[in-house]
């Protein structure tokens, strides 16, 4: 089974920069599109950006400008670097990946265990 593991959230002031890193393990072939999502403070969890196994990112129009999604095929991760950070950024940051090819198939919708962003005003 593929896990997928998130890490350098934390505690940052308003203005600071974050790089959250999600590394996929396990056996497999091939990861298809990875994507960070984000569960604010009662709220539902909302899509922040995407990336294609070819490089093509989409972002959220409010993160635009500010974060860049990025991933290392040949390290099985992906990355996202946050800049600009605001107090409205504060939530967890999950990892997915939207199909994971491995020897007995297809895993669909493979979600990390979160990493939570604080930024403080």
């Amino acid at each position: 089974q593929v896990q997928l593991v998130e890490s350098g959230g934390g505690l940052v002031q308003a203005g600071g920069s974050l790089r959250l890193s999600c590394t996929a393990s396990g056996s497999f072939f091939s990861i298809g599109s990875l994507a960070w999502y984000r569960r604010a403070p009662g709220k539902q969890r909302d899509l922040v950006a995407t990336i294609t196994p070819g490089g093509d990112a989409n972002y959220a129009d409010s993160v635009k400008g500010r974060f860049t999604i990025s991933r290392d095929n040949a390290k099985n991760t992906v990355y996202l670097l946050m800049d600009s950070l605001k107090p409205d950024d504060t939530g967890v940051y999950y990892c997915n990946a939207d199909r994971v090819t491995t020897m007995r198939g297809v895993e669909y919708d493979t979600w990390g265990q979160g990493t939570q962003v604080t930024v403080s005003s």
